[in-house]
């Protein structure tokens, strides 16, 4: 799983320099998932640690069609967090998620995907 070690300032900027960064390539943030917050809401005091779940109704449309089956694995999710020595973001590349389904269509849309988060990785990445 490619990992990227962030330096930012706090935890908002990593959220807005990301979503800014998927908008800038025309895909979507379709749901930010805070686990911090919902660890709060429980008394619990977490580090950082979010999900950005991100992809775009055209992708989502190529993918049903070349296999219903993988609607199952979009959106794609970007994870940051901080594991003690600095803020991460992980995340699976998109033609890793569907190789697993052998499909000469979803690789292609994986390859598509995986040069888009690689733009993305690259203009939210300090290091």
């Amino acid at each position: 799983m490619p990992i990227a070690r962030l330096a930012f300032a706090g935890p908002a900027n990593v959220i807005e320099d990301l979503t800014a960064s998927v908008e800038a390539e025309d895909l979507r943030v379709v749901s930010h998932i805070n686990g911090q917050a919902n660890a709060a809401r429980l008394g619990i005091d977490a580090a950082l640690d979010q999900i950005i779940e991100v992809f775009h109704p055209r992708y989502a449309v190529q993918v049903w069609q070349a296999c219903k089956p993988a609607g199952l694995d979009i959106p794609l999710r970007i994870h940051i967090y901080d594991d003690g020595a600095g803020l991460m973001l992980a995340y699976r590349k998109p033609s890793d998620v569907f190789a697993p389904y052998q499909n000469p269509q979803l690789d292609d849309i994986g390859r598509q995907l995986d040069q888009i988060f690689a733009r993305i990785m690259a203009r939210v990445s300090k290091d």
